[in-house]
């Protein structure tokens, strides 16, 4: 195995201390026999225990170590694989190179442990390589990467020569793409884990399976959200969007659908919460040159009078020297229209001390205007409420109450929750339900 991972040149980026890299040194010792046997057992069962780790954190099951071998294949970032995500196949020398580096992940996928378990008395790679997986629930396992490198693996498994196998790759990240933006859905900010300091975007494994009908009422606001993402993935002109509007509404349930609407398309959304504002120039210079379209989301937009971290959002949206790529949105919702809170001293104050009083009121209005579309969401009428109660009750089948008795329960329910909404009409049913 060491011969041959010594000699790949594209897939050379790949972590030095990763499963397959430590393998190969484990067999390149082991051919020599320059080491105990025990010792050699140990450091194998160190390497099957993180593959395990991994196989459990992405749902792997059957063949370990193809899926394995798929995953690196699938999340490799290089300059080959992030052209291939764009243009497919691509000409050029580079090609011999990266089918000389699939000749080897090749004969990789079809390696044989079973010396080495022979002659050191084990069994792990037969296991691993014959694996039945403990059913696991979705929000315990990366289930985007899952299937895609499951399906990668099983593909591959079919190829009967290296140039099959080329044609199965090229293939799927054209269609899929690579790395962590190419296989997940969403992802939020992880600054400073390693205590650098540094930045980094994680994937949100578990994401919400909302679709916009679960959304009862508020057709136009959808339509109009719709209008414009459709507009953004075609590569048509498209604005940012604030959702504004009363509490419980659906205005995050309806960015939270548009992913699962247009995952396949090529949406992806990164979660932004305002205490990380001064790291979106550096999210979008990572992400302005993939082949995929962005959306930040800000979900509960709102500052104080005295916050500052507005500016870094005002600079990003519009006022930045750097153009915002066209392959990003910043889309957010709020209880309040205009974002920053003001209050009657607020206004006393700037009237006391601000010899420019009208620029900074503009100042602070200006943020919102910066949005250019506003979709309003406000709690329904009395009747519309009861429709919505009417329609969840209806598409959970399990609810067997009279129409009146429904609706005075519910009625019941607003006024001890002191709201019209359709989330206290979701509420009202899971009640119901238990």
């Amino acid at each position: 195995m060491y011969r041959l991972t010594s000699k790949l040149v594209i897939y050379r980026n790949i972590d030095k201390d990763s499963i397959l890299f430590r393998l190969a040194d484990i067999c390149r010792d082991f051919e020599a026999g320059s080491e105990d046997r025990e010792v050699l057992t140990g450091r194998i069962l160190d390497e099957i225990h993180r593959l395990l780790d991994l196989s459990t954190a992405y749902g792997f099951n059957r063949n370990l170590w193809h899926n394995y071998l798929a995953f690196l294949l699938a999340m490799t970032e290089n300059p080959f694989t992030l052209v291939c995500e764009k243009k497919g196949r691509v000409d050029g020398t580079v090609n011999e190179f990266a089918r000389n580096d699939f000749r080897i992940f090749y004969d990789l996928f079809h390696y044989d442990f079973s010396a080495m378990e022979e002659m050191l008395h084990i069994n792990c790679f037969s296991l691993i390589c014959n694996y039945h997986s403990v059913e696991k629930k979705e929000q315990f396992y990366n289930k985007n990467v899952s299937s895609r490198v499951q399906q990668l693996s099983a593909a591959i498994e079919e190829a009967g020569s290296p140039e099959e196998m080329y044609d199965i790759i090229m293939d799927f990240y054209r269609q899929f793409g690579v790395g962590q933006f190419g296989m997940n859905k969403a992802f939020r900010i992880a600054a400073g884990r390693s205590g650098s300091g540094e930045m980094s975007l994680v994937p949100i494994i578990a994401t919400s399976n909302v679709v916009l009908d679960d959304l009862v009422g508020y057709e136009l606001q959808k339509a109009e959200l719709v209008r414009n993402t459709e507009a953004f993935l075609e590569g048509r002109s498209a604005n940012n969007v604030l959702l504004y509007g009363d509490a419980g509404t659906g205005k995050s349930t309806s960015i939270k659908a548009l992913l699962n609407l247009y995952y396949e398309k090529g949406l992806r959304i990164i979660e932004v919460y305002k205490h990380d504002f001064r790291y979106l120039p550096e999210i979008i210079s990572i992400i302005k040159s993939r082949n995929y379209r962005f959306i930040i989301y800000m979900d509960d937009l709102s500052f104080e009078s005295a916050e500052t971290e507005y500016k870094y959002l005002k600079a990003v949206i519009e006022g930045d020297l750097e153009v915002r790529p066209e392959n990003v949105l910043i889309y957010a919702t709020s209880n309040r229209r205009h974002l920053i809170r003001e209050t009657f001293s607020d206004r006393n104050e700037i009237n006391e001390e601000d010899v420019h009083r009208n620029d900074t009121m503009a100042e602070r209005l200006s943020l919102a205007a910066r949005f250019g579309i506003n979709i309003g969401y406000f709690n329904p009428a009395r009747e519309e409420y009861f429709r919505i109660v009417r329609t969840l009750a209806e598409r959970t089948g399990a609810i067997d109450l009279p129409d009146e008795e429904l609706i005075r329960q519910a009625d019941r329910w607003a006024i001890r929750h002191g709201e019209l909404s359709g989330r206290s009409a979701q509420q009202f049913v899971n009640f119901l339900l238990s």
